[in-house]
């Protein structure tokens, strides 16, 4: 068996590569999908596509509906949605994410701080697990896969 995870979250830190890179280490059978990383590109896109766009807000509504269309595409074939909050960032696409993966039934592991217990309180509670690192995401995946 293997598995999809959709990794949603923050994109101001390498916390995809970490994790894939310990999942390839524990030879987990995933195949790991995302948004896009190159933010350059995510929020290009709509002009890349469509043609120069007349002010800002059109471009961005270009890109986002792009963006949107991988998001749900990728997070619909998925398995599993992983989607992680840090301490540093405001983070609207990681809520969204989330919950869109709630929205489509997707089986949610969140990952956030214990100083973001609060604010994220309610989305923890449509998780099917809550954590604090993404060793601990990392070792719940895993969990899937064992058979002792």
């Amino acid at each position: 068996m293997e598995l999809i995870v959709y990794l949603a979250g923050q994109i101001h830190d390498d916390w995809r590569k970490t994790l894939k890179d310990k999942a390839s280490e524990k030879k987990l059978p995933i195949t790991f999908v995302g948004p896009m990383e190159n933010h350059d590109r995510s929020d290009n896109i709509g002009e890349e596509i469509l043609g120069q766009q007349p002010n800002t807000i059109l471009k961005d509504e270009a890109a986002s509906k792009m963006n949107n269309l991988r998001t749900r595409v990728l997070m619909e074939k998925s398995d599993i949605v992983i989607a992680l909050f840090g301490e540093k960032y405001k983070q609207w696409n990681s809520a969204a994410d989330a919950a869109s993966a709630v929205a489509l039934n997707k089986p949610l592991i969140l990952v956030r701080p214990a100083e973001l217990h609060h604010p994220l309180k309610e989305l923890s509670e449509k998780a099917q697990v809550t954590v604090e690192t993404i060793d601990q995401a990392l070792h719940t995946l895993a969990y899937i896969f064992d058979n002792d």
